[in-house]
């Protein structure tokens, strides 16, 4: 389900970026706030970062003396993915194994399609529609990290491979 979410933090910014004013450059405080997000990539909260929207204020920074660095306190849109239990969506098997197959969907990299629910399946790359069954915040697991972990069914009406026209090396 893609969500509009509104969030305020305080980016972070060295105090070597100052210009010969003693100020910092809105641009350079909006990549600052990009890269965090790059590497925050989801919330289990709001589902997986996909862009920011809106830049709705940039407060005054706030200097740190212990650690160097300014703080600046940000409000902003954005857009996320977040995966619901019964939702219908698209994915490309990248790997079979004995329990079942990995899907690829989006941002969302770890899919789990169990073999009972697609018996005598050996096909890689194939484009499947499924249901989310089951998610669970991978950030527990120390493999995975802020991910979400899914287990995909294929119980239901059009569910299954599908074959689109062009699908070869196609990213979902």
């Amino acid at each position: 389900m893609l969500c509009e979410v509104e969030l305020f933090c305080h980016v972070v910014v060295p105090e070597s970026n100052l210009d010969k004013n003693g100020m910092v450059a809105p641009s350079l405080i909006v990549m600052c706030l990009l890269k965090h997000m790059l590497h925050w990539k989801a919330m289990a909260r709001h589902g997986y970062f996909l862009a920011v929207t809106k830049l709705k204020s940039i407060g005054d920074g706030q200097f740190e003396e212990l650690s160097g660095f300014l703080l600046f306190p940000v409000a902003f849109n954005y857009r996320t993915l977040l995966p619901v239990d019964g939702e219908v969506m698209v994915g490309v098997v990248y790997k079979i194994c004995r329990p079942g197959a990995f899907l690829k969907c989006g941002p969302m990299n770890y899919i789990c399609l169990s073999a009972q629910k697609m018996p005598d399946y050996h096909y890689d790359g194939v484009v499947i529609r499924f249901v989310v069954f089951c998610k669970r915040w991978g950030n527990q697991v120390r493999d995975i990290g802020r991910e979400f972990m899914i287990l995909a069914s294929l119980e239901g009406d059009s569910l299954g491979p599908i074959s689109l026209p062009g699908t070869d090396g196609l990213e979902l």
